[in-house]
């Protein structure tokens, strides 16, 4: 199931929290760079220690709230449903051959214009954020939640919102994003790389292509502008075989993306459910890994 709509969810809490913070900050310093990284560092800390603080008073209530509260934070840090359900959306709009409905639900998932885009535009957005945030929305706060637990969890959720938020190359937050973008960057680079691995074990059990999604992984990952985004976008693209990237619309302006993976199938509404398999897979797969390491470090501490 996804987050229900009548609970408070986290990170809608942190970005408005950030977007608060923005004007106050870039008043109160000309240096946008040092109001972003101000921001930055007030988003994550504040989140952190509130989460430390919820946690702490839950438990100090009883040992059952307490755990209700730590369930509750980490199913907030995760996003396989909610991602899953978007795509879907896309696909059925596609299956009706309502391609305006198709262009509103993938621009529920992208930065990018999509009034313009045709149907394999449509799906190869839909594919490529799926890529994405099965980093951004799954291994990462899966990561950070087997290292730091609830608290690690929603401190790297606050590092991806400051990013979506404020991680732009544009007029307005080239400077002021900066630090926000960066910490992204690192907080990425682990679980980018790590997730190549699940992406071919996934590719593997669901029949797709495993060797080509590690080797063109490998080997376009790098190609992207960003340090992270490439290398699950390439990875699905090879274990998909299709490809991704290329050019696209964004804020009026075309971007020039590299292309990811070799020319393949024509990319159709069907390579969405397949994402979504592939993001499904990699996310089981990556909560087993944490959660035998988790049960294999308490028993050499006893």
């Amino acid at each position: 199931m996804g987050d229900p709509k009548w609970l408070p969810h986290p990170v809608r809490f942190i970005g408005r929290t950030a977007q608060m913070l923005e004007g106050p900050a870039r008043r109160m310093s000309s240096n946008q760079r040092l109001a972003g990284i101000v921001v930055a560092v007030a988003v994550i800390g504040g989140t952190c220690l509130t989460t430390w603080g919820l946690l702490t008073a839950a438990g100090g209530a009883s040992s059952l709230i307490g755990d209700i509260v730590r369930i509750w934070i980490l199913y907030t840090a995760f996003a396989a449903k909610d991602l899953s359900s978007h795509s879907h959306a896309v696909s059925v709009a596609l299956a009706a051959k309502n391609l305006p409905q198709a262009r509103y639900a993938v621009s529920r998932m992208v930065g990018r214009d999509t009034k313009s885009l045709d149907e394999k535009g449509i799906v190869r957005a839909a594919v490529e954020s799926v890529a994405e945030n099965t980093v951004d929305g799954i291994v990462a706060p899966l990561f950070f939640a087997f290292l730091f637990g609830p608290v690690g969890a929603m401190g790297y959720k606050a590092v991806n919102t400051l990013d979506s938020t404020f991680g732009y190359r544009n007029d307005r937050y080239l400077h002021f994003g900066w630090a926000s973008a960066r910490i992204d960057d690192a907080a990425n680079y682990i679980p980018a790389r790590f997730c190549l691995v699940f992406i071919s074990i996934a590719a593997l059990l669901s029949g797709a292509r495993p060797i080509r999604a590690l080797r063109i992984g490998l080997r376009d990952g790098r190609k992207h502008s960003s340090p992270n985004s490439g290398y699950p976008e390439a990875a699905f693209a090879g274990a998909l075989g299709v490809q991704l990237g290329g050019p696209l619309l964004r804020d009026g302006r075309l971007d020039m993306f590299p292309l990811l993976g070799d020319p393949g199938d024509p990319l159709d509404r069907g390579h969405i459910r397949k994402a979504n398999t592939l993001m499904f897979l990699v996310t089981v797969l990556f909560a087993l890994l944490m959660s035998g390491a988790g049960i294999w470090y308490k028993s050499i501490l006893i």
